[in-house]
């Protein structure tokens, strides 16, 4: 059974990441895309625009009470954690940070596991700190999919390596193998 939703979170080199990964991905990909990234500005707007430039996957920001869209990369709003409600569309949140980050990589994780159940795929990328990992341990332990990327292959390895002991992974590969695993595991 091919995932039906993919969460992807990251930090530090973040963008720089999501670029080269969404790049690779597959653009019939009949999965949404559910993108957390620390950027530390106040929009996401901008973020979005250089997303768009790699991809030929449809690139917008998440909003409230919408329902995530097949081949569809949502990118979590700055100020607000993204959560998926138990009827799969978003909801956004001012509640206290998370690991020092709104949005939080766990809030997603944790609220898209619980919706998607064992049809979600989690992806940590490079980043600075450990948001994420409790989020994909979450994942892992509603029978969804943990990938992470090699941590002596991201650019600031502390969130992958955060992932890998707190969670484990069923795929650690390096950034530029992830794509193709995306590419085999949804559209089978």
């Amino acid at each position: 059974m091919a995932p039906e939703a993919i969460a992807i979170g990251c930090s530090a080199g973040g963008l720089t990441a999501l670029e080269r990964l969404l790049a690779q991905v597959d653009p019939r990909l009949p999965q949404p895309l559910l993108v957390c990234c620390h950027t530390g500005s106040a929009t996401v707007e901008l973020m979005c625009e250089l997303l768009a430039r790699h991809t030929r996957l449809r690139v917008t920001e998440a909003r409230e009470r919408e329902l995530p869209q097949a081949g569809t990369v949502h990118v979590a709003p700055s100020g607000y954690h993204l959560l998926i409600e138990h009827d799969r569309r978003f909801a956004l949140s001012v509640d206290p940070r998370v690991s020092y980050a709104r949005p939080s990589i766990d809030v997603l994780f944790d609220s898209a596991a619980e919706a998607y159940r064992d049809a979600l795929v989690g992806v940590v990328l490079t980043g600075a700190n450990s948001d994420g990992a409790q989020g994909l341990a979450t994942i892992r332990g509603h029978g969804g999919i943990a990938i992470v990327q090699e941590p002596g292959d991201a650019e600031s390895p502390t969130m992958p390596q955060a992932a890998l002991e707190r969670a484990g992974a069923d795929h650690c590969l390096p950034l530029a193998d992830i794509p193709s695993l995306l590419n085999r595991l949804c559209l089978a």
